[in-house]
């Protein structure tokens, strides 16, 4: 047998390639399930999932097959009644996209104001209050002649009311986070900068009061109703509503210092003036207790700071201020002891029965 130049030198090489089959075909076989699903998919397009897809304007939507591009017309009020149409339904993802797409196409349509108000709608559907506050803020700046002003700033109003009632904000827009008065207030404000007489703003301002409350910021909460009572003062009821909370707040900041004369001063003023312009108001006995009660505990403070001076042996200023106490209350328990310390400090020598109070009260005395 005779062998031919070079045979045993291409043999290694055919022999390598003999060795790559298995890999080729495993890559071969891969690639056709792959192909094959992709057919599948094909074949079988309503079965496969809907595609993301995100428009500036209008953020992320789902469109099945065959539909995208459907809900979308070539006119303004065409594309108003899918959003519409789709709000009777209760279809609001549709009827949120379309209304958003009518906003962003037709910005100037006679049509865009009242897709940005179905936004608002929808989002209120979606429980997505802050989102939707928000939407309406746009509308009233977007388009501030827009025909049912009053009817957004309600809708406003609400939204920020339930915030006022604990309704938790969420993180995101999704998780949700806390309740936060602080929030709660500036979206009140910007109701009523939106509409400063309208019908809710006399009640957003109230609102703020309370929400400075619940947030224990009570000097905030005090001036919140001291401007209601005295911006819409022609609203009777509500003015006379706003001046008895200033006193009540006074009544509860007083009641959680230390002690604080100028507190309880300010309380007894705001219940006073009360008094003096809502007489048949049937809360003017309340005030009046209130007042008693506040004027008792200014004689009992009186009694500390005189308690005080006296045990630094300052006895000209424990004079003043047990004096102070049978001013306040002449009636009260503290006021007869107040006397006796008074009959005491009598005998002590230099010491006089009034004098002027040069000596500063304590910043804090503590029961």
């Amino acid at each position: 047998m005779t062998v031919k130049p070079g045979f045993l030198r291409r043999r290694p090489a055919a022999l390598t390639h003999l060795a790559l089959l298995p890999s080729v075909a495993s890559m071969i076989l891969r690639n056709f399930r792959v192909a094959l699903g992709l057919a599948g998919l094909l074949a079988f397009p309503h079965l496969s999932p809907a595609p993301l897809i995100y428009k500036a304007g209008e953020g992320w939507t789902y469109e099945s097959y065959g539909s995208s591009g459907s809900w979308q017309k070539t006119r303004a009020k065409d594309q108003l009644e899918v959003a519409e149409q789709a709000f009777e339904k209760k279809d609001f993802d549709l009827s949120l996209k379309a209304a958003r797409h009518t906003v962003k196409k037709w910005p100037l349509s006679d049509y865009a104001p009242k897709a940005q108000f179905l936004v608002g709608r929808c989002l209120e559907e979606q429980k997505k209050d802050e989102d939707a506050f928000k939407a309406y803020q746009t509308l009233l700046e977007k388009y501030p002649k827009v025909e049912n002003y009053q009817e957004v700033l309600k809708r406003q109003f609400e939204i920020t009311n339930r915030y006022l009632d604990g309704q938790w904000f969420k993180l995101w827009g999704v998780v949700p986070f806390f309740p936060s008065m602080e929030k709660t207030t500036k979206m009140y404000e910007k109701v009523i900068a939106n509409g400063p007489y309208s019908e809710v703003a006399p009640l957003a301002q109230m609102n703020i009061g309370s929400a400075q409350e619940k947030r224990k910021e009570f000097p905030d909460a005090v001036k919140a109703y001291e401007k209601a009572a005295d911006k819409y003062h022609d609203q009777k009821n509500l003015a006379a509503d706003a001046l008895f909370k200033a006193g009540q707040t006074y009544l509860k900041q007083a009641s959680t210092a230390e002690y604080d004369q100028g507190i309880a001063a300010k309380a007894i003023a705001a219940f006073t003036d009360f008094m003096a312009l809502y007489p048949e108001d049937k809360r003017v006995a309340e005030a009046r207790k209130n007042i008693d009660g506040l004027k008792t505990e200014q004689a009992r403070g009186a009694l500390k700071i005189a308690e005080f001076y006296e045990k630094k042996r300052q006895w000209s200023g424990a004079m003043v201020y047990y004096n102070e106490v049978i001013i306040k209350d002449p009636d009260a328990p503290v006021a007869a002891q107040a006397k006796q310390r008074i009959e005491y400090l009598k005998t002590l020598t230099g010491v006089t029965t009034s004098a002027p109070a040069t000596n500063a009260a304590p910043a804090a005395v503590k029961p």
